[in-house]
């Protein structure tokens, strides 16, 4: 991950998703599963192990992942108990059972360009510039540029780094609006970005 400087294994895609939006959310730091939590129920004794917990700059956030065809009964009383453990300690707690279909897609084609590159034709400059009076699409933005075959994937990495901002409702295309981060109704707000 770009945002720890370290790598992390996942047991499945859905994992890899999560590690991926956790990279772009900028976690400081992802342990995978952290403990194993025992505890008792109605029916008897039970074990789990989450499977993640990060360190977000909003605080932390325990993770359990499990596509939601999969959720099973004793699953849910497993993932109760999470909760409970988690909002014992004023941590966050999330199951995440998918995606839309799109946000997987936009954080995939943002993560290409997530590693720190050279912009010797300044054009990350003009990208700011462009966007420095209010939204832009996405394709205007890049054809306000002289180059704008190379201005996209310099667009990527800014939307990435979060020094553009962007709507994850909806899938990124060329009538996608992109703001300076920070921009709010027509001001900047000094030191937010998206999702600050």
């Amino acid at each position: 991950m770009v945002s720890t400087g370290r790598l992390n294994g996942f047991e499945s895609l859905e994992e890899r998703d999560l590690l991926r939006a956790l990279d772009f959310l900028r976690a400081r730091e992802v342990l995978p599963q952290p403990f194993r939590l025992d505890f008792e129920h109605t029916a008897g004794r039970s074990a789990h192990i989450p499977d993640f917990l990060a360190l977000l700059p909003g605080g932390s956030w325990l993770f359990d992942v499990r596509p939601a065809a999969l959720v099973k009964d004793e699953d849910a009383v497993k993932f109760a108990a999470a909760s409970e453990a988690a909002t014992a300690v004023g941590w966050r707690y999330s199951v995440v059972t998918g995606w839309r279909p799109h946000v997987v897609g936009v954080l995939d084609a943002l993560s290409a360009r997530r590693r720190p590159r050279k912009d010797p034709l300044g054009l990350q400059a003009e990208l700011l510039a462009v966007v420095g009076g209010g939204p832009v699409t996405f394709g205007e933005l890049s054809e306000a540029t002289p180059w704008p075959a190379l201005a996209r994937p310099e667009a990527i990495h800014l939307l990435w780094h979060r020094r553009l901002g962007l709507d994850l409702g909806s899938p990124l295309g060329d009538r996608s609006l992109v703001w300076l981060a920070g921009w709010h109704s027509g001001r900047q707000l000094p030191g937010q970005g998206l999702w600050s």
